[in-house]
C-alpha cells in the first residue's frame, strides 16, 4: 500500500490573532449586510472599527490582513465574490488602507483614531465612487452623489473613530 504524505500547516500566534480579529470583522460585516439601509450604498462600516483598532493595537500589516480577509471572506459568505459589489468593497478597502498608511505618518499629537477614521471613510467612498465612475456608470452625473456619500463618510467616520478611541482607551486601562 502506498503511504499518503501528511500535510502539516504550521501557524504562529500572529496567524491566530489575525484569524480571530478577521472573524470579528467578518461577523460585523455580515451583521451590517442584513441591516436595511435608508440609502443604497450607505453603510456605517462598523467592521472598519476592527481594522482601525488593529492598526493602533498592532501594526499596519495586521490591519491590512484583517481588512482584506474581511472583504474576501465576507464576499464569499454573502455570495458576492467577483461581482461588482465585491470590486466596490475591495476598492474601498484598498483606498482606506492607503489613507490609513499615509495617516499613520502624520503627527499623532494632532491626528488620532477619529481623524484617521474620517480619512479612511472618505478614501473608502472615494475609491468606490472612482470604480463606479470608471466602470459601472461612466457618466459625469456620478459626481452628484458625492455630497450625500461625503456626508455619510463624515458622520460614520466620526462615530467609528470615537468607538475605536473608546475601545483603545478601555484596552489601555485594562492592560495597565
Amino acid at each position: 500500500m502506498d503511504k499518503q504524505k501528511e500535510i502539516i500547516i504550521r501557524t504562529t500566534a500572529d496567524d491566530h490573532r489575525i484569524a480571530k480579529l478577521a472573524a470579528l470583522a467578518i461577523g460585523l460585516h455580515l451583521v451590517e449586510a442584513i441591516v436595511p439601509s435608508p440609502l443604497p450604498g450607505v453603510k456605517p462600516g462598523i467592521a472598519n472599527i476592527v481594522t482601525l483598532y488593529v492598526l493602533y493595537r498592532y501594526d499596519f500589516a495586521t490591519a491590512a490582513w484583517v481588512s482584506l480577509l474581511r472583504v474576501f471572506a465576507g464576499s464569499l459568505l454573502l455570495g458576492h465574490m467577483l461581482s461588482p459589489t465585491f470590486i466596490l468593497s475591495l476598492a474601498g478597502a484598498a483606498a482606506s488602507l492607503l489613507a490609513l498608511w499615509l495617516g499613520m505618518r502624520l503627527p499623532q499629537k494632532w491626528f488620532g483614531p477619529v481623524s484617521l477614521s474620517i480619512f479612511a471613510a472618505f478614501a473608502h467612498i472615494g475609491g468606490q465612487l472612482l470604480v463606479v465612475r470608471l466602470w459601472l456608470i461612466p457618466h459625469a452625473g456620478v459626481a452628484y452623489l458625492i455630497p450625500v456619500f461625503a456626508l455619510a463618510a463624515l458622520i460614520f467616520g466620526v462615530i467609528n473613530g470615537l468607538v475605536t478611541a473608546k475601545l483603545l482607551h478601555t484596552s489601555h486601562q485594562t492592560n495597565t
